[in-house]
């Protein structure tokens, strides 16, 4: 992949003076500047909590600043709404979804586009050809709650390709795509930024920023720590800027054997009723207490189904419960606290609604899943425990927030994952299925992630990951697999894999030969 062009000197097409915004104990952006030209794309880069969401909102009209000004190819401009900012060519893809669930994905885009784009009837064609062409493939008659976390995540962004946009910003785009996918979008951003297109572009992963991106602005503590032109810094160099030390962001950790499985799952079959959904086949899996298991796939080819199969949200009849057992006992039937009373635990793909309750303080979405830890007596919850709980969770993995009454939708998306990982890890499991475990975060909070599954790993826990997230999948498993159409490959130590076996795998080519992992010489 080709280092990006400079782009020369013009008109600014976007300039941030000196913009601040204040919420009650937190100053988020503190007297910002940023300028991007037409056909630029621009980096923002910074840890979670740094200030990156609210500037954005602030330049897409869904939150106002208290100070500074806006300057809108040459004209100063007062944002006052989202509508107002896709009026002007500014079109946005958020990290957090905002889609409508039970709607079609040709209804929501209809509604982001208006009436004078034409019904949701006459938009499929043209939805089915922007998502081929951009590698998303999507059903535009599918209803939204139907779809998987990456498939909504495409809905996303083909909603705003669809538009007619001067400025388009991306929040995390590629966090859901494969590699080849994240080739393939690069493409057509590059082909936009050509046309005269501006990109405002957010990604915690370093090399795709390197590979893309012409200049960049580092965010620290809602101020801006820096500037740089990405494809002349290491991932290091970048992560310094963004945090300030980077000795432990880049790790290799020692791969290991494990010791007898935990986990167990034999011959699982599930039909999913959902016609736009995924149905397992034959699935035999096993994750050794002691050992991280990882399982790589595109959205959408049963990672959801095999999820809640394991986690008990789905269920299989009495007599099939031997088909999924913990520790040898058959749990394939039992209920999730049941699941959870002999040693699960569960990190979901959903941080928001699923993970957690967004109206609730941290403090109880501590106590949703950890309340068999001695958190509830008699019926009455104890409420010094929980507040220790939250307390333990917020001190150990480093939470940025207030304190335990912090609503999690408050949160940056970075923090609420830590805080949802440390809940699930403090509770000292013999299984953890984690899934996505660090989808959207810096890199220090996916380097505090990543210690902390190692350290479970160390203390004897079976670890089961599912991620697209090759790099991460590869740094901390000690053994990999992948789903494609609802199958799964054989599990192979990943000292002897290559990214080309996984990506094989990936696309449902399980019996071909792997390729020999290279001889030190």
């Amino acid at each position: 992949m080709s280092n990006p062009a400079p782009i020369p000197d013009q008109t600014p097409r976007l300039q941030l003076r000196r913009i601040s915004k204040r919420y009650p104990g937190c100053l988020a952006n503190d007297a910002i500047d940023l300028s991007i030209a037409p056909g630029e794309i621009h980096a923002l880069l910074g840890e979670n909590g740094a200030g990156k969401s609210t500037l954005m909102k602030i330049i897409y009209g869904v939150t106002h600043a208290d100070s500074g000004e806006m300057i809108w190819q040459g004209q100063r401009v007062t944002m006052r709404n989202p509508a107002q900012a896709r009026g002007l060519g500014i079109g946005m893809v958020f990290q957090h979804f905002s889609l409508f669930e039970t709607l079609s994905v040709a209804q929501n885009i209809a509604l982001a586009m208006g009436a004078a784009a034409g019904t949701p009837k006459q938009l499929e064609p043209k939805i089915r050809e922007v998502s081929q062409r951009y590698g998303m493939a999507l059903e535009p008659e599918r209803l939204v709650h139907s779809l998987s976390i990456g498939e909504r995540q495409r809905v996303e962004i083909i909603r705003c390709l669809m538009q007619d946009i001067r400025l388009l910003i991306l929040d995390e785009p590629t966090s859901v795509l494969t590699p080849l996918e994240a080739d393939e979008l690069f493409v057509t951003l590059r082909r936009l930024a050509a046309e005269g297109c501006s990109i405002l572009f957010i990604s915690h992963k370093l090399g795709e920023v390197r590979a893309l991106c012409h200049s960049a602005t580092v965010l620290r503590g809602g101020r801006v720590a820096g500037h740089c032109v990405p494809a002349e810094c290491s991932d290091r160099q970048l992560a310094q800027l963004m945090v300030g030390e980077a000795a432990d962001l880049i790790t290799d950790y020692p791969k290991v054997m494990g010791a007898d499985a935990f986990l167990s799952v034999t011959g699982l079959s599930w039909h999913n009723p959902d016609p736009f959904g995924c149905s397992l086949k034959h699935i035999d899996l096993n994750v050794r207490s002691g050992e991280i298991v990882g399982v790589a796939g595109v959205a959408g080819n049963g990672q959801d189904e095999l999820l809640a199969l394991l986690s008990g949200e789905e269920r299989l009849p009495r007599n099939d419960s031997a088909t999924i057992s913990f520790g040898g006992q058959p749990v394939a039937h039992l209920q999730p606290d049941a699941r959870r009373k002999l040693g699960l635990a569960f990190v979901p793909a959903e941080r928001l609604g699923h993970g957690a309750v967004p109206e609730l303080s941290l403090a109880d979405n501590a106590l949703l899943t950890a309340f068999q830890q001695g958190l509830v007596s008699n019926g009455l919850i104890q409420r010094g425990k929980v507040e220790a709980l939250a307390e333990d969770i917020i001190r150990r993995f480093g939470v940025k927030t207030p304190d335990t009454q912090a609503p999690a939708r408050s949160l940056s998306g970075g923090n609420l994952q830590k805080f949802i990982l440390g809940r699930e890890i403090l509770q000292q499991p013999k299984l953890l299925v984690a899934a996505h475990p660090t989808w959207g975060v810096d890199v220090g909070a996916a380097a505090t992630i990543h210690r902390a599954l190692i350290a479970l790993r160390d203390a004897g826990a079976a670890i089961l990951v599912i991620s697209e997230d090759l790099d991460e999948l590869f740094q901390i498993s000690d053994r990999l697999g992948a789903l494609c159409g609802g199958r799964l490959s054989a599990l192979q130590a990943t000292v002897d894999t290559q990214l080309s076996d996984v990506g094989g795998w990936m696309a449902g080519q399980f019996d071909a030969p792997h390729s020999p992992a290279p001889v030190a010489l």
